[in-house]
């Protein structure tokens, strides 16, 4: 089975463990991409931990759930977003997110991965990866 978009399974894996109760759950294959986004989960208090398991193959991840995520997904397509669009408030945000203040969506930058509220004080667009809320 070849597996197309790896950060989607791996968003659709913790979302599903998320609504079935698990405290934790295995992302495989493990990536840089979803790594950052993890980091990014892990700082917003959207998950606890999350450790490298090295399996000889391509790695895994396990992560620790906290029940706090009502939904988590990717976007596709990955729309490229302007400093512009995101300092005001643009439809696909209304779309993605359950309300103003609540939710964030990732932000793939030059700068690196990122909220769309660092994007904003950074002052730099970039390409929607995913929304959580």
């Amino acid at each position: 089975m070849v597996m197309l978009d790896t950060l989607a399974n791996a968003l659709a894996t913790i979302y599903n463990a998320e609504m079935r109760g698990k405290r934790e759950a295995i992302i495989m294959p493990a990536s840089k991409l979803i790594a950052s986004v993890l980091r990014i989960l892990q700082r917003e208090g959207y998950i606890g931990g999350f450790e490298y398991i090295d399996d000889g193959r391509w790695g895994k991840f396990r992560v620790e759930l906290l029940g706090r995520i009502n939904r988590i997904g990717v976007i596709k397509p990955r729309f490229p977003v302007s400093y512009r669009e995101l300092s005001r408030m643009p439809e696909w945000l209304r779309k993605y997110l359950a309300s103003r203040d609540i939710g964030l969506l990732i932000i793939s930058t030059s700068q690196g991965v990122m909220t769309h509220r660092e994007a904003i004080e950074k002052k730099v667009g970039g390409v929607l990866l995913a929304y959580v809320y």
